[in-house]
């Protein structure tokens, strides 16, 4: 299975449900193939897209698979999934997505922690204890989503 030629199924079915393709991988399991779709989008309310959309994109994908030429008669388990927490953020639409939540980032040898409060194409701006400051995405190495168990809402 290519995978060039799989995204060109995938990508459209996804589109139809408000997703985008994040990432693909398939990996030989014995006789069989394990697709991993690893997909992004805005969700009805910016924030990511949600289970429900996830659900049934992955229904029409594998149906779609099913009937393809791409896959042919090798059999394959689907899984599809959200980015998740962990994944780095690494365009523009991450930092956007994700406005409100706590992040770590990383710039150069330093270290800081801060909520982020806003995403252009080129920057996002955190507020790090009270002080929101503009970094360039450019300027910052690795960027990761804190989890927070107990978070009060604003």
């Amino acid at each position: 299975m290519q995978e060039r030629a799989l995204a060109q199924v995938i990508e459209p079915i996804l589109g139809d449900f408000g997703l985008e393709l994040d990432a693909l991988d398939v990996t030989p399991v014995g006789r069989r193939a394990v697709v991993r779709v690893t997909v992004d989008g805005d969700g009805p309310e910016g924030k990511g897209p949600l289970l429900d959309d996830i659900a049934s994109a992955s229904r029409a994908v594998s149906a779609a698979l099913d009937e393809s030429d791409t896959v042919g008669d090798a059999p394959f388990t689907l899984e599809m999934s959200s980015r998740g927490v962990s994944k780095p953020l690494t365009h523009p639409k991450h930092y956007r997505r994700n406005t409100g939540r706590l992040v770590k980032l990383w710039l150069g040898d330093a270290e800081l922690e801060g909520r982020i409060v806003g995403a252009e194409d080129d920057a996002v701006a955190l507020d790090v204890k009270g002080e929101v400051t503009k970094y360039l995405l450019d300027d910052i190495t690795k960027a990761v989503i804190q989890v927070e168990m107990n978070r009060k809402e604003d």
